[in-house]
């Protein structure tokens, strides 16, 4: 069903390529859904926060040393722009909800603009955020996987980082958090929905973990995943998304 629906989706999309050809979201320019030109414009975030806390200033969004003696489910949240910015929001939205995985390229290349910028540790491992199998069949694919397998395979031209979805799985169909606006209830929603397959405990204990998605909005999800990612006992766990969406 699966394979189905994404060739539906391709034909969608070759359809829609033939009839209106695709533009720059920004400038207009044809050939493209964002321009070169148009990316380097894209500001990058020049600060982080603790994601605990969300109080204190950090080099690169690591948890301040008052909410390290919490020991918090990850060690940090790098987010790399402004979700104000329309060119993120425009492509963001097209990219999960119209289904344009073209923009796969130019919004991984703003996720390794910022891991050079905060000079971030190249991660052992990189595992995207999943999706519930209900919505994946829906949606066709998972945005987060795509982001992560392109970061993998460009972070260190010629040296792939390893990449795996089956580390963790989506057990519970949740609404989606933007939707909720508050913070409990966003907690709550997400409470057990994540699952972590304990046959990879060999291969990530002790191991950098870079967890990958496209957006957070209180950081509930990332927060999830990574209580369920600790039962493999990694090194650490870093997180990388592009925008913060209140």
């Amino acid at each position: 069903m699966t394979k189905i629906l994404k060739f539906l989706k391709n034909l969608e999309t070759a359809t829609l390529d033939t009839l209106l050809p695709k533009h720059c979201l920004s400038c207009d320019q044809e050939g493209t859904f964002l321009c070169q030109n148009c990316l380097k414009k894209i500001k990058l975030n020049s600060f982080q926060i603790c994601p605990i806390c969300q109080k204190f200033l950090t080099e690169f969004g690591e948890t301040c040393r008052y909410c390290k003696i919490l020991k918090p489910p990850i060690d940090s949240l790098t987010i790399a722009t402004n979700y104000k910015d329309p060119i993120i929001s425009k492509s963001i939205h097209l990219f999960k909800y119209k289904f344009v995985t073209e923009l796969t390229d130019p919004l991984t290349k703003i996720l390794i603009k910022t891991y050079q910028k905060n000079k971030l540790l190249i991660p052992d491992f990189i595992i995207p955020v999943p999706l519930h199998p209900l919505r994946l069949r829906w949606r066709g694919f998972n945005q987060a996987e795509l982001l992560a397998k392109n970061l993998a395979k460009n972070l260190l031209p010629g040296f792939p980082i390893k990449v795996d979805n089956r580390v963790l799985t989506r057990i519970k169909f949740t609404s989606t958090q933007v939707k909720l606006k508050n913070a409990k209830n966003r907690q709550q929603n997400l409470k057990k929905a994540f699952q972590v397959n304990l046959k990879f405990l060999e291969k990530i204990k002790n191991k950098r973990i870079l967890l990958v998605d496209d957006v957070s909005t209180t950081g509930s999800t990332l927060m999830e995943c990574g209580k369920e990612l600790r039962k493999l006992k990694p090194k650490s766990i870093h997180c990388l998304v592009i925008a913060k969406q209140k």
